[in-house]
C-alpha cells in the first residue's frame, strides 16, 4: 500500500511538469519536423529506392531486390569513384590539419600584432560560397591566359601552360589543394579552441625550466592537444567526403571521370547528366546506401581503435 501511494505523486508530478513545460516542447516541433523530413525520410526512403528499378521521374517502379547492389559490385566506374573519394580524403585531411595547426600556433601568440586580421583573412574562404570559388578558380587556373599560368610562365618555372583542370593526372590534386585552401580556416578555429585548454601555468613552468621557442610547442603544447586531433580529424574527414559542390562547379567529375567522387557518381546516375543517359534513381540510391554503410563501418572501426589505444595508455590495474 505504501509503495503504491509513493508512486502516485511522482507520476502526477511528472505529468504536471510536462504540462507546465508544454510551450518549451512546442518549440521543438519545427525542428523535429525538419529533422524528419530532411534526415529520417531520405535515410529510409533511399534504402527502399535502392531495391527498385526506377528512374525517379515516373510512376513505373519495379521491385528488383538486391539487383542494383549486384550491378554495383561489377561497375568499374563505381569502384573508381569509391576509391577516389577516400584518396581525396586521405590527401586533404592530413594537409588541412597540419597547415591549420601551424596557423593556429602562430596566431595564438599574444605578442603577434594584428593576429585578428590574419585570422579573418584565413577564415574568409570558409564563408565564401563554393560556387563563387569554383568559378574564380576555374578562371585563374585556365591554360588560356589564366593568371596562375601567366605567372608561372613569366617566372620561367614552366615552358608551357598547365591544364590543371583538364589533365586527368592533375585534376584531383588541384581540387584537393583548393579544398584545403577553402576549409583550412575552420580547422584552424578548432585548433585555436584546443590551444586555449593548455593551462598558462605550463608555459610559465617551461620558461622557468629554460624551455623556449618551438621546444614548448613540441614537448608541451602538442602532447596536451593531441586528444583533440581525433575529433578534428573526424570532422575534417566528413567534410572531405562532402565535396560535391566544389567538384560539380569546377569539373563535374571530368575530365574522363578523373575527378568523379562518390557524390558526383550518385548525382550522375540519379539525374543522368551525360548525353543520352537514362536517370536511375534506384541504382543511385543503392550506391548511396553502400557508400554510407562503408563510412559507418570505418567510423565504428575508428571508435574501437581509439578505445584500444586509450586502454593501452592506462597503467595496469587502472
Amino acid at each position: 500500500m505504501a509503495s503504491s501511494i509513493s508512486t502516485v505523486p511522482h507520476r502526477a508530478g511528472l505529468g504536471h511538469r510536462l504540462w507546465q513545460s508544454r510551450i518549451d516542447y512546442l518549440f521543438l516541433v519545427p525542428g523535429m519536423v525538419i529533422f524528419g523530413l530532411f534526415i529520417l525520410y531520405p535515410l529510409f526512403a533511399s534504402q527502399w529506392f535502392s531495391l527498385l528499378n526506377w528512374s525517379g521521374f515516373d510512376a513505373n517502379q519495379a521491385f528488383v531486390g538486391f539487383a542494383n547492389y549486384a550491378e554495383l559490385l561489377q561497375d568499374k566506374y563505381f569502384w573508381d569513384a569509391f576509391a577516389r573519394s577516400f584518396i581525396f580524403t586521405l590527401s586533404t585531411v592530413p594537409a588541412q590539419m597540419a597547415v591549420s595547426l601551424v596557423f593556429a600556433i602562430i596566431l595564438n601568440n599574444k605578442l603577434l600584432r594584428m593576429s585578428a586580421l590574419f585570422r579573418t583573412l584565413i577564415f574568409l574562404p570558409v564563408v565564401t560560397p563554393v560556387a563563387i570559388i569554383g568559378i574564380v578558380m576555374t578562371i585563374m587556373l585556365s591554360p588560356f591566359n589564366g593568371p596562375v599560368n601567366i605567372g608561372l610562365l613569366d617566372a620561367g618555372l614552366i615552358n608551357r601552360a598547365i591544364d590543371f583542370l583538364g589533365d586527368p593526372n592533375l585534376v584531383l590534386w588541384t581540387l584537393a589543394g583548393i579544398f584545403v585552401w577553402k576549409w583550412v580556416g575552420v580547422t584552424m578555429v578548432y585548433w585555436l579552441a584546443a590551444l586555449q585548454t593548455v593551462p598558462a601555468e605550463l608555459y610559465e613552468a617551461a620558461k622557468l625550466d629554460g624551455v623556449k621557442g618551438w621546444q614548448v610547442t613540441f614537448f608541451i603544447v602538442l602532447p596536451m592537444i593531441t586528444p583533440f586531433a581525433i575529433v578534428i580529424a573526424l570532422i575534417s574527414a566528413i567534410g572531405a567526403l562532402n565535396v560535391f559542390p566544389l567538384i560539380q562547379s569546377m569539373t563535374q567529375g571530368g575530365p574522363y571521370f578523373a575527378s568523379e567522387v562518390m557524390e558526383v557518381y550518385i548525382f550522375r546516375n540519379a539525374f543522368a547528366t551525360l548525353n543520352g543517359a537514362v536517370p536511375r534513381l534506384g541504382y543511385a540510391s543503392a550506391a548511396g546506401v553502400f557508400f554510407g554503410l562503408a563510412i559507418m563501418v570505418l567510423t565504428i572501426l575508428q571508435i574501437f581503435a581509439v578505445r584500444y589505444l586509450r586502454s593501452r595508455e592506462k597503467p595496469n590495474g587502472a
